[in-house]
């Protein structure tokens, strides 16, 4: 019943995608506020959060989507 084409890939590949894919969004946001600024929310002066949360959640996304990509095998 099981043959090679239905082999599941771990959870953790799918959560490495879903990281990568929020961190690249958060990083576009970061980006975006770095050159369009918003002078009303008190917030620390160049500190810019978004980007380094970005930056962080992509590393940690593409870590996992590249060692956890081999299918599970029962």
């Amino acid at each position: 019943m099981n043959n090679d084409k239905e082999q599941m890939k771990p959870i953790w590949y799918f959560v490495g995608w879903i990281l990568l894919i929020i961190g690249f969004l958060v990083l576009c946001a970061g980006i975006y506020y770095l050159f369009m600024p918003i002078h009303h929310v008190v917030r620390p002066v160049g500190k810019h959060a978004n980007l380094w949360w970005g930056i962080i959640l992509m590393l940690a996304g593409a870590i996992l989507a590249h060692f956890n990509k081999k299918p599970i095998e029962s």
